[in-house]
């Protein structure tokens, strides 16, 4: 126990201060098993390749597939212009769309995809404004802006067309002198411009002046949001499915390992227990930034009907243009479309739970099918099915064509984790260390005190520990680490291990830490200041362990009947205990 237990300490000890990179740590109990004589080097090898991995690799070959022919951009680009560009809905759109993305996507992928998207509205909209703003101070001067003329007349005569003065609602009386307020095209964009001869030194002039500065600070954000925004979201949305987040892949793995009788966690079971978590989370993350970067004016947030501003209209263009630049769907997009629809539908019909799945069609080889079948099953499709069709000649003729399929083995590789592989396989060797030396049973029998406290106090608190370490460390690494410690822990004080084990990883999952690289890639944009992160963090991290507390206690329970202590698991602990 004291051998295994070093070797855990140096290795995590190494995750934690990333004194060497993830994927070499975790091959130091390749080699320290050995030579302590805890398991021998091809029952260690073993261990860092299993069914996760074929799981990953099919979902990979999707994710290139869907990088490379722009497919990402063209769903984030149409949900945007689903919920509209009022400033509330905007961000909720980019939230919606980057968790969307993130559910079959890497966190950082779903993020780096994202981002430019919102850079290029917010350069429009920046720019958009500049001008608006230029052009009023120089009016307020009391000078005429030459470009203002149409057809060789000056604004004064373009503001007196008896079209104009139909129109009450145009002339405004103030103290100063009437204020005119027309429709002028910048760039594509309608804006109002006012014409005045205020001066500079004038109590008007000076409101004018703190009303610009008010402006900038709600524009900045505007920004401050959308940003946030995608950084929470990539990592909320990777909660909702096995394969959206390393975290999620890494607890299937060691749970289906550790309880191989059990068969309970798939694909279905998880989406169903944490769609409504990551809902919540998200529209609760979503009012948090608005309140806390915007005020949350619920009857401006969803204002309909209402004339759009300068910014809207900014970032209703730009999104235009950018989703005209794709053009209609290509084949290559709609292939892609297709294997993933049915990749997802094979996921969810495996074994639903409350009908029976495509896998009862073979009973006798029950169990043999898992998510990682079908993963690689429309994976390998990727680089079978051709990346564009035979076109023919006038007469009718096939031309004739180089053959490339959807994705090469070098685009694979580009965008293959291979150090989350490694990780990950290091972490399946620790935890076979751990239950080969005993080392767990020993962890397991000095936290059995914990069985005393009330259930959800005693899941509060492994969660807050997990959270804690989570804040300094990746989230891969936290988990890999405390998974092989929760589980016999369960099994000690007699509770259904999924009790403690889920909203564990849940909780790794949706905390960020300082080195995350979809806050590292969204801090890089210039938008966003330390504290900036820190705030909308600390709110989100409240709201998130809130939210898992409230379904592991309500609408958890009756989908794994987490009240009964499985016979699976005391199967583990009688042959832990022999």
């Amino acid at each position: 126990e004291a051998e295994c237990a070093y070797t855990l300490c140096v290795v995590a000890i190494f995750w934690l201060t990333e004194a060497l990179p993830l994927a070499v740590s975790a091959l130091l109990p390749a080699f320290m098993f050995p030579l302590f004589g805890i398991m021998e080097s091809k029952e260690v090898a073993s261990t860092y390749f299993k069914d996760f991995h074929l799981l990953l690799i099919g979902v990979i070959c999707l994710a290139t597939s869907i990088e490379k022919w722009n497919f990402h951009k063209r769903v984030a680009l149409r949900m945007v212009m689903l919920v509209g560009v009022n400033p509330a809905r905007l961000t909720l759109g980019v939230m919606v769309s980057c968790a969307f993305l993130s559910m079959w996507l890497s966190n950082t992928s779903a993020a780096a995809m994202v981002m430019p998207i919102v850079e290029a509205i917010a350069q429009q909209i920046a720019r958009a404004e500049k001008e608006a703003d230029a052009l009023e101070m120089s009016c307020s001067n009391g000078s005429i802006n030459p470009a203002l003329e149409l057809n060789g007349r000056h604004t004064e005569q373009f503001l007196s067309l008896p079209t104009l003065a139909l129109q009450p609602n145009i002339c405004v009386n103030t103290h100063i002198h009437t204020v005119y307020l027309c429709s002028y095209f910048i760039s594509g964009f309608v804006l109002p411009v006012y014409f005045t001869q205020a001066k500079p030194t004038s109590p008007e002039y000076k409101l004018y002046v703190s009303g610009q500065k008010s402006r900038e600070d709600k524009y900045s954000g505007v920004f401050k949001v959308m940003c946030l925004c995608v950084a929470y979201s990539a990592t909320i949305g990777g909660l909702t499915t096995i394969t959206g987040t390393s975290t999620n892949l890494i607890f299937a793995e060691h749970f289906n390992t550790r309880y191989p009788t059990c068969q309970c966690i798939n694909f279905g079971s998880w989406f169903i227990l944490s769609i409504p978590i990551t809902v919540i989370i998200l529209v609760l993350s979503w009012i948090w930034l608005q309140w806390l970067f915007l005020g949350f004016d619920f009857k401006n947030m969803f204002k309909c009907g209402k004339k759009k501003t300068a910014r809207e209209e900014a970032s209703t263009q730009v999104i235009q243009e950018e989703y005209k630049k794709l053009g209609p769907m290509s084949y290559p997009e709609i292939v892609t479309l297709v294997l993933f629809i049915l990749m997802t539908l094979l996921w969810f019909t495996r074994e639903p739970g409350f009908i029976p799945g495509w896998s009862s069609l073979f009973p006798e080889y029950s169990g043999y099918a898992t998510d990682s079948t079908t993963a690689l099953l429309i994976g390998v499709l990727f680089f079978i099915i051709p990346a564009k069709t035979l076109s023919k000649t006038s007469n009718g003729e096939n031309t004739v064509f180089g053959y490339t399929p959807l994705i090469t083995w070098k685009e694979f590789q580009s965008c293959m984790p291979w150090e989350i592989a490694i990780l990950v396989g290091g972490g399946f060797a620790l935890a076979d260390g751990c239950e080969v030396s005993k080392l767990s049973d020993w962890v397991a029998n000095k936290l059995t005190p914990l069985g005393s406290l009330p259930l959800w106090l005693g899941i509060l608190i492994s969660c807050l520990i997990v959270t804690s370490v989570t804040e300094v460390a990746s989230n891969p690494a936290t988990i890999t680490i405390f998974l092989p410690i929760l589980s016999p822990l369960a099994e000690a004080i007699h509770v259904n291990p999924l009790f403690i084990l889920i909203p564990a990883t849940l909780c790794t999952s949706f905390l960020l830490p300082v080195a995350n690289p979809a806050n590292a890639i969204v801090f890089s944009y210039g938008h966003l200041t330390i504290m900036d992160m820190v705030k909308a963090g600390l709110g989100i991290n409240i709201i998130g362990v809130a939210v898992v507390m409230l379904a592991i206690m309500t609408w958890i329970v009756p989908i794994f009947n987490l009240y009964t202590y499985p016979s699976w698991a005391s199967n583990i602990s009688s042959t832990s205990s022999t």
